[in-house]
């Protein structure tokens, strides 16, 4: 059945006020939507305007808007279910339990019309298994952002197999209007896309500290001092086709084909164990304190996000991104 599933979404709820939702709420407010959060525990609630003042120049400085200029269109609304009704959108980010979500699900769509489009957060769950039980299967997708939500534009939209296609058209644009940059998986597979290739990444990573080949610290600067800002760009599919020279990616690939299976054939499994997280936790600590703490490290990375981010690329999101500046774009 079709429905009229708001493209523009000029009312959003937020479930969840921790890390990701606070940061979802601070980019719609920021867009000038109303958003309306709704978290059962009481802390996170109080700490919600707090957390939003806390990235609103990091909005302003990318243009996304300021959501302080916005406050009068935020309801703070506890664990009042009710508040959500007439909102064109649910991003729900509780608890990575499938248990939990169905839960979650049961009490939004007891208060919102069949109209109003229900997004996930989640990072691992598969859109079907959050379907199951639901009054209208058809309007619930996977909205899974990057953190953190407010900067990173990526938005990788899963949809499961009872979700209508006008939702998934909806959701693509609705994400389009607040900045994002969505990418529509063709089918639901764990982990989505995104995460899978980081998980990819982190395996070896760990793999190569295990085995004494080098520490944390030197495959963080490895990967911030090569692929990294190379990445920001243009991704590994054109990094790799301009490394062809002027026989692009097929002369790379004739190239490098012995060498690059082989470098797969050598790819490792790590242990993981008690004393390898240990080690890994350790790095990462030491990492911390050296730029001065948790809050300098989070405001290092932020600036320096937010500087890649303004840079002009064909993919990154800066003026001559598809989809940005034009039709539905965030300006």
């Amino acid at each position: 059945m079709q429905r009229a599933f708001s493209r523009e979404a000029a009312s959003v709820g937020v479930v969840g006020a921790g890390t990701i939702g606070a940061s979802w709420a601070a980019l719609f407010l920021a867009t000038g939507r109303r958003v309306t959060v709704v978290d059962p525990d009481p802390q996170a609630m109080a700490r919600l305007r707090l957390s939003i003042e806390a990235v609103a120049g990091d909005l302003a400085a990318l243009g996304a808007g300021d959501p302080r200029d916005h406050w009068d269109g935020l309801t703070a609304a506890g664990g009042d279910w009710g508040a959500l009704a007439g909102v064109d959108l649910v991003q729900e980010n509780g608890p990575e339990s499938l248990a939990a979500k169905r839960g979650i699900y049961a009490s939004i769509e007891a208060v919102v019309g069949p109209e109003t489009l229900i997004a996930s957060s989640t990072s691992g769950l598969m859109p079907s298994d959050l379907q199951e039980g639901a009054r209208h299967p058809e309007r619930i997708l996977i909205g899974h952002p990057f953190n953190p939500p407010h900067l990173l534009p990526l938005v990788e939209i899963v949809p499961g197999r009872l979700t209508a296609p006008d939702a998934v058209a909806a959701a693509e644009a609705v994400y389009r209007a607040v900045g994002k940059v969505p990418v529509v998986l063709r089918r639901e597979i764990a982990g989505h896309l995104a995460t899978r290739l980081v998980a990819a990444l982190w395996r070896e990573a760990v793999y190569l500290v295990e085995q004494g080949v080098c520490d944390l610290d030197d495959i963080d600067r490895a990967i911030a001092a090569g692929p990294g800002p190379r990445w920001a760009v243009l991704g590994q599919g054109l990094s790799y086709h301009l490394g062809g020279g002027a026989g692009g990616l097929g002369r790379f690939l004739d190239v490098f084909d012995a060498p690059i299976r082989s470098w797969w054939d050598d790819l490792g499994t790590p242990v993981f164990d008690e004393a390898s997280k240990r080690r890994l936790v350790a790095g990462a600590e030491a990492l911390e304190e050296s730029v001065g703490g948790r809050e300098a490290l989070l405001r290092m990375r932020n600036e320096a996000l937010l500087a890649v981010l303004r840079a002009p690329g064909p993919l990154a999101p800066g003026p001559l991104a598809p989809g940005r500046g034009g039709e539905g774009g965030a300006g």
